[in-house]
């Protein structure tokens, strides 16, 4: 049986608590302020929040929707299958994944008991807003060239309102997060392919995009020493 988790001695229960995010680029710092934000009921069944991974100096910032089971468990963002799948894809584009920054529009792992596993749901616009103030945070911490968005939880945090991902992957465009962003599809949608040959075109797809999101990084001019 799935329960919720206990609060801990101190900690207030009411939903819309929202924790001040504090005004450091330090990401240990707001990695350990984050863990107590309160601004939404989802921390109420997350095992813990799942912050953001990667270079301090990274010059691309990959955004996905929120943990999965595995990344709930680990404390670590991209760890499970989903995750596999982008570091493979990575590779392909040569792209060096600690090189790179990860995270999610969301930090806690919403889910859904069925049977003895536990499901995603969706996040909704209520709880990508309550934690727009902490992908804000990391991204004024790594000021990164490159944002990309991966899937539609992570375009509507970064642009503020939902965008057709398939029509508009690939493409740069500034949000209301960074000057240049480009969008494409989350890792999860290949895994959920219907046969083989459409998950093979969806992976190859995606590393297309990534492919450009490496070139643009071979493009970024070097910084004066």
């Amino acid at each position: 049986m799935f329960r919720k988790r206990e609060l801990r001695s101190g900690e207030k229960k009411e939903d819309g608590e929202l924790t001040p995010v504090p005004a450091t680029t330090d990401l240990g710092e707001l990695r350990r302020a984050a863990s107590t934000c309160r601004g939404c009921p989802l921390y109420l069944n997350a095992t813990q929040t799942v912050f953001g991974e990667g270079g301090s100096e990274a010059d691309v910032v990959f955004v996905g929707e929120q943990p999965g089971d595995l990344e709930d468990q680990a404390g670590k963002p991209f760890v499970g299958p989903a995750g596999r799948i982008l570091d493979q894809a990575l590779d392909a584009a040569g792209i060096d994944r600690s090189a790179c920054y990860v995270t999610n529009a969301v930090k806690h792992f919403k889910w859904k008991p069925v049977g003895k596993r536990r499901i995603h749901e969706k996040p909704n616009a209520r709880e990508i807003e309550a934690c727009r103030p902490w992908l804000r945070a990391e991204l004024r911490s790594l000021s990164p060239d490159i944002l990309v968005c991966l899937g539609a939880t992570a375009v509507r945090a970064a642009f503020g309102k939902n965008l057709p991902v398939l029509k508009n992957r690939g493409r740069w465009m500034p949000s209301l997060l960074g000057a240049k962003t480009t969008i494409t599809v989350h890792p999860s949608s290949i895994l959920r392919a219907i046969d083989p040959a459409s998950k093979e075109k969806a992976y190859a797809e995606f590393v297309a995009d990534l492919n450009a999101v490496a070139k643009a990084l071979r493009r970024k001019p070097t910084k004066p020493v």
